[in-house]
């Protein structure tokens, strides 16, 4: 039996922190941490929730039942598992996130020294679509490629950035923000959806699986137990790098006060504190931080969409990273702006799909359990999603009046409520009866 060695298994976590390491998580921290000011730390608190301890769980969650998303939502049905899986590769893939990562880094690490023209953003685009292809086209070898060569430059950097912000800070702390006051841990809760890490785990779950089944380990309580270890390795180097940037944040206000968001922030803090050489390694930092995400998530998607089309893994990597080369180059603002909505929407699917899978084991019919409690969380994530989107008329009143709902959490006690009664109706009505052989 093959078993992996600790210099794999390292590797292996290496891998799944840079997999997660991409754009928003270097971005939405440091704006997160300057609005909160004096509440940082609670604001931190409520980000590591979303950022950190959800995408483990469900890294988890997808290691218990052999890492795909099509064993997790196979109590609620092929069409509609299959749906929500569509709608996650899509959301995380060539609609938002991959995209994503080729204009943050553009705007953050290239854009300083070329300018912001329409024809500087192409070409960078392009080239950088080459290479996450390079690595996408050879998924086997990811764990030698990222964890074993990319990440270690990648954390040398961040920890050059980390260590600075919280030995050389830019200033004290600042003043907290109006939205910070009230309820900086449910706010820091909601900044962690802009991660989309939540919605990520649910497709790098199949490609930590496939990369230590590439090394030969074949044992499924092996498998299992090594997605754990790496989601443990990944989420205690994320925890790491969101509480430097928080505070790098809250300490900036002095220097970067205008700012409108993080790229601004980390630009005007390694400009005052670095100078030229702090552009050039805040460069190094999030384009290989997004490059590493982009060739998880287009791997990720390549073998979804090539499973369920008649097309090849190829085919489908060739078009969707085309495709994300025209999203990409619409500019970022246009594509936070679009992305919100969808994930205020899509993150209460996610989040109670994880916490019922994890406790499957209590239910005598997960379906019973499953259906009733996914379709309240679709309900109202699509009217949290409508309201997020600009069309409060559309959202009833009542709703208003729910427990947390001006957070954008109005969904949790309707979601509670019906979980605890079809909890009750599932013991009722006993464990279902067994088709004989």
């Amino acid at each position: 039996m093959t078993r992996l060695k600790g210099s794999d298994l390292l590797a292996l976590g290496f891998m799944t922190f840079a997999l997660f390491l991409g754009a928003g998580n270097i971005i939405f921290p440091p704006s997160a941490g300057m609005a909160a000011g004096d509440n940082v730390w609670r604001a931190a608190l409520g980000f590591l929730l979303t950022g950190v301890g959800l995408p483990l769980l469900t890294v988890v969650a997808l290691a218990r039942v052999g890492g795909g998303m099509d064993r997790l939502t196979a109590p609620l049905g092929k069409t509609a598992g299959l749906a929500f899986a569509v709608a996650v590769y899509l959301a995380i893939g060539p609609l938002f996130a991959t995209p994503r990562t080729a204009v943050v880094s553009f705007e953050m690490g290239v854009a300083p020294f070329t300018g912001e023209s329409g024809i500087a953003l192409f070409t960078y685009s392009a080239l950088y679509f080459v290479a996450v292809l390079f690595l996408a086209l050879n998924p086997g070898k990811l764990v030698d490629s990222i964890g074993k060569f990319i990440t270690p430059v990648l954390l040398a950097a961040l920890l050059v950035l980390g260590g600075a912000a919280l030995s050389m800070p830019a200033g004290p702390i600042g003043s907290t923000s109006q939205a910070y006051q009230t309820a900086p841990l449910v706010e820091g809760f909601l900044q962690g959806y802009l991660t989309m890490d939540t919605l990520g785990a649910l497709v790098f779950g199949i490609v930590i699986a496939t990369a230590i089944r590439d090394h030969g380990v074949e044992d499924a309580g092996l498998v299992t137990r090594y997605s754990v270890i790496a989601g443990i390795i990944a989420a205690s180097g994320l925890a790491i790098v969101y509480l430097a940037l928080f505070y790098l944040g809250a300490t900036s206000q002095g220097i970067a006060g205008e700012a409108q968001n993080g790229v601004q922030i980390l630009t005007a803090y390694v400009q005052h504190t670095f100078g030229t050489i702090g552009s050039l390694l805040l460069a190094v930092v999030i384009t290989l931080a997004c490059l590493t995400t982009a060739v998880g998530l287009l791997t990720a998607c390549g073998e979804f969409f090539s499973r369920i089309l008649p097309v090849s893994y190829r085919t489908v990597v060739l078009g969707l990273a085309a495709f994300s080369l025209l999203v990409a180059n619409q500019g970022l603002t246009q594509l936070i702006a679009f992305s919100v909505p969808v994930l205020v929407g899509l993150y209460p699917l996610a989040i109670v799909l994880v916490a019922l899978s994890l406790c499957d084991r209590l239910w005598l019919s997960s379906r019973r359990v499953f259906v009733p409690t996914m379709l309240v969380a679709l309900l109202f994530g699509l009217i949290d999603g409508l309201g997020a989107a600009g069309f409060k008329s559309l959202v009833p009143s009542f709703i208003e009046h729910l427990p947390l709902s001006s957070q954008s959490l109005a969904w949790l006690l309707p979601v509670l409520v019906v979980l605890v009664l079809a909890v009750i109706v599932d013991r009722l009505a006993g464990r279902p009866a067994v088709a004989p052989a």
